[in-house]
C-alpha cells in the first residue's frame, strides 16, 4: 500500500492500514512534514495557553517516540508525486495508492500518472469538489479497464477508483456532535443510512429499538463518552454491534439505533441563487402602506359607482384617471363626483412617495443580498460556528439541511464558505475570534452549542475556553489537528468543567477508517462515529467471503465485527426500477430491501449493505485477501 499525503490525513491512513489490516505500507510525504512541526497560529489568551502547556506535555508523554516509522512502514520524502517517485516506490507492483494531499489538482495529476504506470493499481483520492470526483472516478475506471483489454463490466479487473472527501465523511460527526438528539446520516448516491443516538430508557419505558441496535454508549458516568469512548476503555467503554443478549442486559445505557435506509432523489437546492423572495422585498410597513393605498382606491371606486350609478368596471377606470390625474376636471359634475375626484387626486400624491420608496428598499434588498446578514437582535438557541473553510462549509451546509439556526464566525472575508453562507443566508460575524466582543456578536451568551472548526488548535481552544467563560454549560466541539491533542484537551476540559458537554475531535480520526477501507477494494458509503470509535457502512458483494455466502442474515451476524443491514437487489450499474418490481416480493423501486428475515440465505451474487468496525471489515477483506494468495 502507497499512502501519499501532505498532513495528518496521511499519517493516521498509513498507521490505519499497518495496524488495523496489518499491511505493508509506504509513505510519500514533503520534507517539510517529518521535520517542520505544524505551526501554531492565533493568540491565545493566558488561560488557553497555560491549558494548551499542560495538553502538549500530556501528549509528548504519551506519545514519545511515535514519529519514528513501524517495522511494516517505509517513508519516502519526495516534494511531488512524480512518475519517478512513483517508480521508486514500486507503484507498479502495488495494491493500492491513496492520494490525500489537500489540493485536488496535485492528487488528480498524480492519480493520472499512476494510472499510466500501473493500470491494475487500485486508486483512492481525496477530493473537495465532489461533481469533479465523480468524472474522475469514471474517466479512471475507464482507462483501466481499456489498459487491460476488459470491459468496464466484466469484473475481470480488480482496479478500481474511489473519490472520497475528508470534509464530507467529517462533516455529519461534528454537526450531530453539536446537537442532542441529531441524527447521524450517512448519505452517499442517494443511499440514506440514518442511525439516532438515543439516552437510556426512564424507569417504566421500553426503549425504542428501531430497525436494529448499532452500538452500547459507554456506561461510566451521564456523559457518553466518559471514559474516552475509545477502543481501550474496556467493558464500560461504547460496544459496536452488540448481540441481543447484550441489547436486552445493558440497562442504563443510551444506544445507537439504525432508524431508517433507503434511497432517496437528489437534494433540492437550498435557495433561489441568491434572489430574495418577494416578502423580503419591502419592510412590514411599507408593505402596510401600499395596502392601505390599495384599500383607498376599491373604497373611492365603490363610492363613484354608488353616486354615479356606473358599471363597477368604469368607475373604477375613472378613479385610477382621477388617480394619476389625467382625468378632465369634473366641471358641471354633481357635488359628490367633484369631491370623489379631490380625493382621488389626494390619494394620487400619497401614492408618488410610497412608489418611490418601494423601488428604493426593493434595490437596497437585492443589493444586500450578496452582502453578509448581521445576527438578528432576539437569535438564541442557534449553533456558532468557528471557521468557514473545507470542514465548516461541509458541517454549515449540513446543519442547514436540518433547518438548525446558524451564526458563522471567520476573519478571512474570502474564506472558501463566504459564498455558501450568503446563499444560505446565514448570520456571519466577520473578524478574529481572539479578539473581545466577537463571540459577543455572534451572540455566544444565547447559543446552544459551539462548534470550533478553524485549522488552529489554539483558536479553537481559545474560543472554548472563552465560550465557557461566558456560558459553563454550553455545548462545546472542537475541531482539534492530533487525535492524541483531541483526547488530552478532552480529559482536561471534562476535569475542569464535569457538568458541561464537550467533545474533540480530528478529522484524519474521522477520514481515515473510511479511506482505508477504500484501499482495501470495498465501497465505503460512509462512516459513523461512536464517541471516539468508528463504524463502517459498506456495499459487500457476497461471493468469495466464506463469512457470508451461503449462511442465513442470523448466522453471518457477528458480534463486535459485522452486520448485515440489507439487501440490495439493483443491477450493479444502475438502480432497479418501478416496472421491474416483482409482485411477489415487497420490494421497493430503489431494489434495497432492509427487512431481511434472518433465515434469508445469501448467495454468491448478492450484494448486501453491512456495518462493520474496523478490525471486523480487516477480517473479512484479509481472510479473502489471503484465499486469494493461497489460490
Amino acid at each position: 500500500m502507497i499512502v501519499c499525503g501532505d498532513d495528518g490525513l496521511a499519517h493516521r491512513l498509513a498507521a490505519e492500514l499497518r495496524g488495523v489490516y496489518g499491511e505493508q505500507v509506504t509513505l510519500v510525504v514533503p520534507p517539510s512534514v517529518r521535520r517542520v512541526r505544524q505551526p501554531v497560529v492565533g493568540r491565545a489568551r493566558a488561560a488557553s495557553a497555560a491549558l494548551l502547556d499542560r495538553v502538549s506535555a500530556a501528549v509528548n508523554r504519551t506519545g514519545a517516540g511515535g514519529a519514528e516509522p513501524a517495522a511494516n512502514e517505509q517513508v519516502v520524502e519526495a516534494a511531488e508525486v512524480t512518475e519517478a517517485v512513483l517508480t521508486e516506490v514500486d507503484a507498479e507492483r502495488a495494491a493500492a495508492l491513496a492520494l490525500v494531499y489537500d489540493d485536488d489538482e496535485t492528487n488528480i495529476r498524480a492519480a493520472l500518472t499512476a494510472r499510466r504506470l500501473n493500470p491494475r493499481l487500485r486508486l483512492v483520492l481525496r477530493l473537495y469538489n465532489r461533481r469533479l470526483g465523480q468524472h474522475i472516478e469514471e474517466l479512471l475506471d475507464q482507462t483501466a479497464a481499456v489498459a487491460s483489454g476488459t470491459g468496464p463490466g466484466t469484473g475481470g479487473l480488480d482496479a478500481s477508483t474511489t473519490v472520497l472527501s475528508d470534509a464530507d465523511t467529517a462533516a455529519p460527526a461534528l454537526a450531530a456532535t453539536a446537537l442532542v438528539g441529531t441524527s447521524k446520516v450517512v448519505q452517499t448516491e442517494g443511499l440514506v443510512l440514518r442511525a439516532v443516538e438515543r439516552q437510556p430508557p426512564r424507569p417504566g419505558e421500553v426503549a425504542d429499538p428501531g430497525l436494529c441496535t448499532l452500538a452500547l454508549l459507554s456506561a461510566t458516568s451521564n456523559d457518553p463518552a466518559g471514559a474516552d469512548g475509545s477502543e481501550g476503555s474496556g467493558e464500560q467503554g461504547p460496544q459496536l454491534l452488540p448481540g441481543e443478549a447484550a441489547v436486552a442486559s445493558a440497562t442504563g445505557r443510551g444506544t445507537v439505533v439504525l432508524e431508517q435506509v433507503s434511497y432517496s432523489g437528489p437534494s433540492l437546492p437550498s435557495g433561489r441563487g441568491g434572489v430574495p423572495p418577494f416578502a423580503s422585498l419591502f419592510s412590514r410597513r411599507l408593505r402596510w402602506s401600499l395596502a392601505g393605498l390599495v384599500g383607498c382606491v376599491l373604497g373611492l371606486a365603490v363610492a363613484l359607482m354608488f353616486v354615479t350609478g356606473e358599471h363597477p368596471l368604469y368607475a373604477t377606470y375613472v378613479t385610477l384617471l382621477d388617480l394619476f390625474g389625467i382625468n378632465d376636471p369634473a366641471y358641471h359634475k354633481s357635488t359628490g363626483r367633484q369631491v370623489l375626484q379631490l380625493l382621488s387626486g389626494l390619494v394620487g400624491l400619497l401614492l408618488l412617495p410610497v412608489l418611490l420608496a418601494a423601488v428604493l428598499e426593493a434595490l437596497g434588498t437585492f443589493r444586500s443580498a450578496s452582502a453578509l446578514r448581521k445576527p438578528p437582535r432576539g437569535l438564541g438557541g442557534h449553533v456558532v460556528l468557528l471557521g468557514l473553510g473545507k470542514i465548516g462549509t461541509r458541517v454549515l451546509t449540513r446543519l442547514r439541511e436540518l433547518h438548525i439556526p446558524v451564526v458563522c464566525v471567520e476573519s478571512d472575508p474570502e474564506a472558501r464558505g463566504m459564498a455558501t453562507a450568503r446563499r444560505l443566508r446565514v448570520p456571519v460575524v466577520l473578524g478574529d475570534v481572539t479578539q473581545e466582543g466577537v463571540l459577543e456578536a455572534a451572540k455566544i451568551h444565547r447559543a446552544h452549542a459551539l462548534l470550533a472548526l478553524t485549522s488552529a488548535d489554539t483558536t479553537n481552544l481559545e474560543a472554548a475556553l472563552y465560550a465557557r467563560s461566558v456560558r459553563p454549560d454550553l455545548r462545546v466541539v472542537l475541531r482539534l489537528y492530533d487525535d492524541d491533542f483531541a483526547t488530552a484537551v478532552y480529559r482536561t476540559l471534562r476535569a475542569a468543567h464535569p457538568y458541561a458537554l464537550t467533545r474533540s475531535r480530528s478529522v484524519s480520526h474521522l477520514a481515515a477508517p473510511a479511506f482505508a477501507g477504500a484501499m482495501m477494494g470495498r465501497q465505503i458509503l460512509g462512516a459513523i462515529p461512536v464517541e471516539r470509535r468508528v463504524l463502517l457502512f459498506a456495499e459487500v458483494e457476497v461471493g468469495g467471503h466464506p463469512q457470508l455466502e451461503g449462511r442465513t442474515v442470523g448466522e453471518a451476524f457477528r458480534a463486535g465485527a459485522w452486520r448485515v443491514l440489507a439487501l440490495n437487489t439493483s443491477p450493479p450499474g444502475g438502480r432497479r426500477g418501478e416496472d421491474e418490481t416483482s409482485g411477489e416480493e415487497r420490494v421497493p423501486a430503489s431494489g434495497l430491501v432492509w427487512d431481511l428475515p434472518s433465515t434469508y440465505v445469501l448467495g454468491a451474487g448478492d450484494r448486501v449493505v453491512l456495518a462493520a468496525t474496523r478490525r471486523g471489515l480487516a477480517e473479512l477483506l484479509g481472510r479473502r485477501r489471503r484465499e486469494r494468495a493461497g489460490a
